[in-house]
């Protein structure tokens, strides 16, 4: 948590004057912050602070204590995650969402550099590096952010990268673009130039105008530890949505989502995280509406609802992480509660009073006047809460009122368990032909010659990645399956070898999910294989998501497998992720 003396004074303005040295893995520099105070208290974690000066003069200062890679393998890479506390490893700062600042820089480096800001010089669709030899000729990258930002949207990249500019859309002022490694960027560019204006502009006929300006994506190397990160102007993206044909970049949708829920209307603090982020996820299964059919919307309730048992199942012994206002204490580490749970309980408390108040059209025109009246705000729950009652007093009176009185607010936002307050219902259109075959496969557990079973490679034709997730997971929810039956399935349905990572971690979490079965001792060895890239692809999944339920599931069938493979390979993991394997594999 912020240590900084945020409630007494406020930064308006960082001015970052940096030299990256990859050959030392050292950013050193300058940062100038605007701000009036007697004395100010700022965040560090693991920086050398060699001089403070205030006007020009110096001053003296103590250290508190501090809080606790690429494609192309020829050049080195860098890149920042500073959400939720580590902005403060990059400069001392009032590393809280509650401080919004605007923030220049100027970053010099033998690399491409990329900011979460609207770049100055060189220009993004010039030649790369601004024609200088990459790796060896330093220059000079400029850069503004004039929207003020909470600290945890400060990002920097800098490696052997490529720009291609997106479409533009008529009558609108933003552009985007796409940047990867050269091995990837052509990859890159196909998979989701077409879907980021679509996406942008169908989110601004239900919010108001995206006020960032660019809207860019760069595709990280595999160490990257999440699905994205909304950084303000420059939205962070695994690899592993890379399967070559688009099935997963609706993750963009979550991402840009962010532009107005969180990189808009953020959190005050880490305690209102769902803040952010259930109504981000609420806000993108409106736009799956939209873009795709209202039946994509409820099939995106329908997977979030496994993964949102599943996280509240792992917290059953630590009740708190259950919650979606949660009550940090002093010291403790956000990342520690990380999970799909503000996501998901948070989405779903939003659908609930969705329906308790008249409906998606009704409810809509609240989201708007939400936005509208705390964009570029910082904001508790309470402040939410006490503006959706002024909002619904103003357009609807008692009756409005009384529906909001019956929600219980207690069991949604402090309640614990590994259930929701209310059943909630979806339509399960969408789901019925995979939850057919989950049940036919549920039925032939009983033949024990497999070669008598009817099953085909063409079961799966016309299901989509998400289909067949959602087959999977519907089988997690019946007793194992016999041995014999899972690895037939696993070689019928080429789940073995797929290179959609969301279907193949359902397979593995199936295949692992009786510890001591044979399947799991025979394919444990493979899935951490798969994990940490010593299979076909070659690529770490650094990707939270996959890692760590594949480590925890191995960890069960054979511990000393998943110690010894991560501890062999832990440094390809971000250090962020690293830490929390390390919980979950009992090393720490």
């Amino acid at each position: 948590m912020a240590r900084a003396n945020y409630s007494e004074i406020a930064t308006d303005h960082v001015e970052f004057d940096w030299s990256v040295d990859f050959a030392s893995n050292i950013i050193s520099g300058s940062a100038t912050l605007t701000l009036t105070a007697k004395r100010a208290t700022l965040d560090t974690n693991n920086l050398t602070i060699d001089k403070v000066l205030v006007g020009g003069h110096a001053v003296s200062y103590d250290l508190g204590p501090n809080i606790r890679q690429t494609q192309g393998k020829t050049f080195p890479y860098l890149f920042s995650q500073c959400q939720p506390i580590y902005a403060r490893s990059l400069a001392p700062l009032q590393d809280t969402p509650a401080v919004k600042i605007t923030y220049s820089a100027k970053v010099t480096s033998v690399l491409p550099v990329l900011l979460s800001a609207i770049r100055i010089s060189p220009p993004s669709d010039g030649p790369a590096h601004d024609g200088k030899t990459i790796g060896k000729d330093a220059v000079a990258y400029t850069y503004t952010q004039p929207v003020p930002i909470p600290s945890y949207l400060i990002a920097i990249a800098a490696g052997n990268v490529r720009y291609h500019p997106c479409p533009s859309i008529a009558g609108k002022q933003w552009k985007s673009g796409v940047w990867a490694e050269p091995e990837l960027i052509d990859a890159a560019y196909w998979e989701f130039s077409e879907a980021i204006g679509r996406f942008l502009s169908t989110a601004e006929t239900i919010l108001p105008p995206y006020r960032f300006g660019v809207y860019d994506v760069l595709v990280l190397p595999p160490s990257f530890p999440y699905g994205g990160m909304e950084n303000a102007c420059l939205t962070f993206l695994t690899p592993t949505l890379l399967v070559g044909d688009r099935t997963l970049v609706d993750v963009v949708v979550h991402e840009l989502t962010h532009s107005w829920f969180g990189n808009g209307v953020t959190q005050a603090h880490s305690s209102h995280f769902w803040l952010n982020e259930g109504w981000t996820t609420y806000i993108e299964r409106v736009l799956q509406q939209l873009l795709h059919s209202p039946e994509e919307r409820w099939f995106s309730f329908l997977i979030g609802a496994k993964s949102l048992s599943d996280a509240l199942k792992l917290y059953e012994d630590h009740p708190k992480y259950q919650r979606l206002l949660i009550d940090f204490e002093k010291g403790e580490d956000p990342d520690d509660a990380y999970s799909t749970i503000p996501y998901e309980k948070g989405a779903n408390f939003l659908l609930h009073l969705e329906r308790k108040l008249g409906g998606l059209d009704v409810f809509l025109q609240y989201a708007f006047d939400y936005v509208s009246t705390f964009m570029g705000k910082s904001i508790t729950t309470e402040e939410w809460k006490a503006h959706l009652y002024g909002y619904f007093e103003k357009h609807g009176g008692a009756e409005k009122i009384k529906a909001l009185d019956s929600v219980d607010w207690n069991a949604w936002l402090y309640g614990e368990g590994v259930t929701l307050p209310v059943e909630m219902e979806y339509d399960l259109t969408l789901a019925q032909q995979a939850y057919a075959l989950a049940e036919k496969w549920d039925a032939a557990r009983s033949v024990a010659d497999i070669s008598q079973l009817k099953f085909k490679e063409t079961d799966l034709d016309g299901f989509n990645s998400n289909q067949k997730a959602v087959f999977l997971e519907r089988l997690e929810a019946y007793p194992a399956l016999p041995s014999a039956h899972i690895e037939l399935m696993g070689t019928l349905y080429r789940f073995t070898d797929t290179t959609n990572p969301e279907v193949r971690l359902r397979y593995y979490e199936i295949a692992l999910a009786g510890p001591s079965s044979s399947i799991a001792k025979a394919l444990a060895p493979e899935a951490v294989k798969w994990v940490v890239g010593q299979d076909a692809t070659g690529l770490v999944k650094g990707r939270m998501k996959f890692c760590r339920p594949i480590f925890r599931a191995v960890y069960k069938v054979d511990k000393p497998l998943a110690v010894t493979t991560f501890m062999a390979s832990k440094d390809a993991f971000h250090p962020i992720a690293r830490r929390l394997i390390e919980k979950d594999l009992g090393l720490v």
